[in-house]
């Protein structure tokens, strides 16, 4: 299942509201299952971003209807970034020109 880094960085509802931030966690974990849909890992960073999601989802629309549910949602923006292993790494450079 193709993997996707979902980098989020809080709006000023999303920090008005942080203390709650795990429990959005959670609600956005079931959010992606409903869509097909799997949230990996979840982490809090420090710099550009607050948030880093590693997501599984089976194609570019299911990723990009997760990232657009949580964005809606007004607690953080969101930019989605397809992500390659290193065996689909080797399968793309195999077919280069």
């Amino acid at each position: 299942m193709p993997t996707y880094i979902m980098l989020s960085s809080f709006t000023d509802q999303g920090v008005r509201a942080v203390k709650d931030t795990t429990k959005r966690a959670e609600a956005a974990r079931k959010a992606a299952q409903k869509l097909g849909a799997t949230v990996k890992d979840f982490y809090w960073t420090l710099g550009a971003y607050d948030l880093v999601l590693i997501v599984d989802a089976p194609d570019n629309a299911t990723a990009t209807a997760f990232g657009v549910s949580v964005g809606a949602l007004g607690n953080v923006r969101t930019q989605t970034l397809p992500a390659f292993n290193a065996e689909e790494m080797g399968k793309i450079l195999g077919r280069m020109a």
